[in-house]
């Protein structure tokens, strides 16, 4: 089987994001060209209506209204320097957190990362004190997808801060440092091979991760279906599905963190090895439930 490639549409989030994303593009235009900020004229209006908002309400843009709008103006508070950006966002895939990068290698500007390190049971306990709560699953499974800064793997993500939620001003200090770092350092503006390749490989372990958890998941369901037709007695069925699910978590686990336990003998990945090592993992679990189907 050849490497996976993207076989579906870009899903409705993730183009709104990316939409975002060029708004964002357009401000940057205009605050280093010193020129207004065009409208774009395709465009989502209430996105764009809140992002106006949001630049009138920091004194970014100018406040006047003129009837028929193709551009706004920029405030002196957003000509002025240093001016800080921040995107305040999960952006739990990297692929994400680099499509932010590019933009700052674009126009030459500073970039970093702050990561907010919260334990899920906190992540849990804050959200019973929400006035709108998430469902539990959905912060557990955030949980399980965010990837974490990883500067030793991914040189652009070499200015990035990690800090615990519980005790944010304790690292004041580290903030202000990597705020500093990232505005005498800018990001070089430069076509590289290597940054493409950067990107492409980011890209694909994305669309990986997806096509693997899909799979797994087809795999994972069809053994338990093939458990119930041996009629494995109720307990075992339990204990079945407890492991293989634990198994389909650590090994989609491992693949986000670079392979270093089931495929670390991979130099690339096909979506055929992540299947066949897998059913090998799985076959050695199943059997044993298997072998013990009438047991109590």
């Amino acid at each position: 089987m050849d490497a996976v490639s993207v076989g579906c549409e870009p899903s409705p989030w993730k183009l709104l994001r990316q939409e975002l994303l060029s708004y964002v593009e357009l401000f940057l235009q205009a605050a280093v060209s010193g020129c207004q900020m065009s409208v774009p004229p395709e465009r989502t209006e209430a996105m764009w209506g809140d992002f106006i908002t949001c630049l009138r309400d920091q004194d970014l843009i100018s406040s006047a209204e003129l009837e028929t709008q193709t551009g706004y103006l920029l405030t002196k508070a957003a000509a002025s320097r240093p001016l800080f950006l921040l995107l305040d966002d999960n952006f739990y895939y990297q692929s994400m957190r680099y499509e932010v990068y590019q933009l700052a290698r674009k126009y030459s500007l500073g970039f970093c990362q702050l990561f907010l390190d919260c334990p899920l049971e906190t992540c849990l306990e804050r959200n019973e004190q929400r006035a709108q709560t998430l469902p539990p699953e959905t912060i557990q499974l955030m949980g399980r997808k965010i990837e974490r800064p990883n500067p030793e793997r991914n040189a652009w993500e070499r200015n990035s801060l990690a800090v615990m939620s519980t005790a944010p001003s304790a690292a004041s200090q580290q903030l202000i440092d990597l705020f500093l770092t990232a505005l005498e350092n800018p990001v070089k503006c430069v076509e590289d091979d290597v940054e493409q390749k950067e990107m492409d490989r980011i890209i694909c372990s994305t669309n990986i991760l997806h096509q693997a958890d899909q799979t797994l998941r087809r795999i994972v369901s069809a053994t338990m279906k093939e458990a119930k037709d041996k009629q494995l007695l109720p307990y075992n069925l339990k204990l079945l599905a407890e492991e293989l699910n634990k198994l389909k978590t650590e090994f989609l686990e491992d693949l986000r963190q670079g392979n270093q336990k089931y495929l670390s003998f991979q130099r690339t990945i096909h979506m055929s090895d992540i299947i066949s090592v897998f059913q090998f993992e799985k076959s050695n679990v199943a059997q044993r439930y298997f072998s013990k189907k009438h047991s109590i």
